[in-house]
């Protein structure tokens, strides 16, 4: 199908409220009470999992694995000590321990939060926004500036596995509704995923493969990485079963949404089962979405062409045994939902997308002297959508497949953590990971099936095998460094056709050019994480990566409806390489917690779709003919440089009515230019923002206020300034526990959430459809969570 796609704020008080980070408790009228900080525990950047003193449920199950020597010594002397209380929640969750910046979403902020997509529910944090694409069914999550082939997204420690990273109007197949917890990691992250994570990887956990077994009323939580008798002794010998439901409902798009998940274990077993499902209307937006055209219908006041439907289930089990465990979970992602935009509307465009994943993941403490832990992971994909529509907008009659996407992914990754030794000058631990992957992909129109080329690109494969080594030296308590390295050889093997033309004179298929290019990039970082007075944490990272290109951008050679582009590979393209600089300032603890992050990166051959000027439509022989409508777009390489930095944070002010009140703010900026001085197309905004709150035990209160600045600096072809907008938000939360006795809940968490409540018109300048696009107005959004 031809799918056409084309293309004044005021300054809000939001500087204001950063003037609060200069404050400090001094200024309170009363002292404030004791904080009591969450544990911050992350798993995605590095392979080096550092041991926790105490085992505790706040922490990483993987995280309270105790030192291999004298498990069972420990495990007899040991006993299991009391979990602590939890955290108050709306505390500002810094990570002081890693060598370059982590953004933690725990799992009560993605309650509080919602969101259909990873890019949703990460639009306004630090540093990150979304693609918003079609808000609610597809906004993948942009880092830097950086997205689709530049940001992983992994699950469970494997790839994702969709076609997100394929074109901006396919779905991100991992759901915030059924996810725990979500780790944004820049820096040396690269390195232990590959080099398509050169900007950073989204890390979505969840437990539908347990690591430890589920903990039931006074009986201990166990963890397979405890000392090694201590999950055989203690483990339940009867069934534990705990439950949790969650559910919400947003009237911006008469949204409701609902999750149940199912734990539980017995002996050495432990089991979880998850089912979930959303329903969404077209939502209400605040004005008029179409800049181009001032003609069309637009009823109630609704982006057209907006609602969505998905749903899921997975199921998954794990065997402990002494010093390990071994567990798989299998999972359907299922979505349909509409494309927004004029095309869109006109031609009632929907995307179908179902995709299968199994997964398997497994860690072994041996008895050994050398080896602390081997953990592995395993996953394999099978995702298909279609992308249906009307042929002729007059004709329902037409409607159909227009474009088909397949993707099978496999993925293999093992990671060896060895002993710390002393090495007179630093304690040195060491891990060693190996990685293999293997996708074949496909993107088949039934619009042209009697030629050769009828799809965005011709089936296509690829095979990814690397090995990657992270060495951390332990100066001393407060001096840490970290060394690490990667090599990866990619091949692929595709198709492209000889262009300019698509056809011969006599009008038969113009034959292929088989092309099996390969590439073996080389990476590796420095870093040093140093303890400051006062709490704080500096460090320091320098890195060298390299990324191979991508099938996409090899082998593409049609219209691409998503980007409104008409793509043509390039398979003279050459390895991509970033070489990067970052400074942090880092404090967790106290009344005042903040996070400060400047960096510098430079690309050499830095690979994009460069717009010719020429508009083309279906195919090469039409481009430049009057009336087309779509962008040609050649992948291309040229030098740019991209510098920026992010701020946070959260003081705690005062003690007010039992609880504490307090102020915090954050601050990004993404600067990207080419060496000519000509910009880098789709980067996000100057923002700035801030806001109060309210805490105790039970409730949280909280209003902020976000203001993105006008974005005027555009690519000089087929961009346009977008307008800067405020977005308002507040919140009220509660969390208690529960008396069984009621109706047998022990824990619940609700609230009310208002988003854009000022209605403001906003644009999201990285969107490919933002000129045709609004984002959601006015909303409230109610959720409650029960646990069993």
């Amino acid at each position: 199908m031809n799918l056409k796609l084309r293309r004044a704020q005021r300054l809000s008080g939001a500087s204001l409220l950063l003037l609060g980070a200069a404050a400090t408790p001094v200024l309170a009228q009363d002292k404030p009470a004791a904080t009591e900080l969450p544990a911050v525990t992350v798993t995605a950047p590095s392979p080096i999992v550092r041991r926790a003193v105490v085992p505790s449920r706040t922490t990483s199950r993987v995280a309270r694995a105790a030192p291999a020597r004298n498990r069972e010594r420990t495990a007899e002397s040991t006993p299991t000590p009391p979990p602590p209380a939890a955290p108050q929640q709306g505390v500002l969750p810094i990570v002081t321990n890693q060598f370059a910046t982590v953004t933690v979403v725990p799992n009560e902020e993605i309650r509080r939060e919602g969101g259909g997509q990873l890019g949703d529910l990460l639009f306004s944090k630090p540093g990150i926004t979304g693609s918003s694409f079609a808000p609610g069914a597809s906004s993948r999550p942009i880092i830097r500036g950086l997205d689709v082939n530049r940001v992983g997204i992994v699950e469970n420690g494997t790839n994702s596995g969709g076609a997100s990273d394929l074109g901006e109007d396919h779905f991100v197949p991992i759901d915030p509704l059924a996810t725990n917890q979500i780790e944004v990691v820049r820096g040396p992250a690269a390195l232990r995923y590959g080099s398509t994570s050169i900007g950073g990887v989204v890390s979505a956990t969840n437990n539908r493969i347990p690591d430890a077994l589920p903990s039931c009323g006074a009986q201990p939580f166990q963890s397979f990485g405890m000392p090694v008798k201590a999950p055989l002794a203690n483990a339940a010998t009867s069934p534990c079963v705990t439950a949790e439901t969650r559910s919400a409902f947003s009237s911006v798009d008469r949204g409701v949404e609902s999750g149940v998940l199912l734990d539980t274990g017995g002996g050495n077993f432990a089991f979880h089962a998850d089912v979930y499902g959303r329903n969404t209307t077209d939502y209400s937006i605040p004005s008029y979405p179409y800049l181009a055209d001032q003609t069309r219908s637009v009823a109630n006041g609704r982006q057209p062409n907006s609602a969505t439907r998905s749903d899921g289930a997975s199921i998954g089990g794990s065997y402990f045994f002494q010093g390990g465990y071994i567990g798989a979970a299998i999972t359907q992602n299922d979505s349909l939902y509409h494309i927004p935009g004029i095309d869109g509307a006109d031609h009632n465009t929907r995307i179908d997308g179902h995709q299968t994943k199994i997964n398997v993941k497994g860690e072994y403490h041996p008895d050994a002297t050398a080896i602390d832990a081997i953990r592995f992971w395993a996953g394999a994909t099978d995702y298909r959508h279609n992308e249906i529509g009307l042929a002729d907008p007059a004709d329902p009659n037409t409607d159909g497949v227009r474009q088909t996407f397949t993707n099978k992914e496999q993925e293999i990754r093992t990671e060896v953590q060895l002993m710390p030794f002393n090495a007179r000058f630093a304690e040195v631990t060491t891990a060693l990971g190996f990685q293999v992957g293997h996708q074949e992909l496909s993107a088949p129109s039934p619009d042209n099936p009697g030629t050769l080329f009828n799809g965005l690109w011709d089936p296509n494969n690829s095979t990814r095998v690397a090995g990657y080594a992270f060495n951390e030296f332990k100066f001393t308590d407060a001096t840490r460094a970290q060394i690490a390295g990667r090599i990866e050889h990619v091949e692929l093997h595709g198709t492209t056709p000889d262009f300019p033309a698509d056809f011969l004179p006599d009008g038969t298929p113009q034959a292929g050019i088989s092309r099996n290019p390969s590439f073996t990039p080389k990476s590796g970082s420095i870093g040093l994480l140093q303890d400051l007075p006062g709490g704080m944490v500096g460090s320091i990272t320098a890195q060298y990566v390299e990324r191979a290109p991508k099938a996409a951008e090899l082998f593409s050679r049609g219209a691409h409806d998503a980007t409104a582009t008409f793509d043509i590979g390039n398979p003279n393209l050459t390895i991509e390489t970033a070489k990067s600089v970052e400074v942090g300032l880092r404090k967790a603890t106290g009344p005042f917690r903040f996070e400060a992050t400047v960096y510098y990166t430079h690309f050499n051959n830095f690979i994009y779709r460069r717009l010719t000027g020429v508009m083309c439509e279906d195919d090469f022989a039409s481009c430049g003919t009057p009336g087309a409508e779509v962008n040609q777009a050649v992948y291309s390489q040229r030098d740019a440089n991209f510098r920026g930095g992010e701020f946070q944070s959260q003081l705690d002010v005062g003690a007010f009515q039992g609880g504490i009140w307090g102020i915090e703010n954050q601050l990004d900026v993404v600067r990207a230019t080419f060496t000519d001085g000509t910009n880098v197309p789709r980067i996000p905004p100057l923002r700035m923002g801030g806001g109060v709150f309210w805490r105790d035990d039970n409730w949280l209160m909280r209003v902020n206020l976000l203001h993105a600045f006008a974005q005027n600096n555009v690519a000089v072809i087929a961009e346009t300034p977008t307008p800067g907008y405020n977005l308002l938000k507040a919140e009220v939360s509660y969390k208690t526990k529960l008396d069984r006795n009621w109706f047998g809940a022990r824990e619940m968490i609700a609230g009310i959430v208002g988003n854009n409540l000022l209605n403001e018109s906003i644009r999201n300048s990285v969107s490919y459809t933002k000129d045709e696009v609004l984002m959601p107005g006015i909303g409230v959004r109610a959720f409650a969570n029960f646990k069993f």
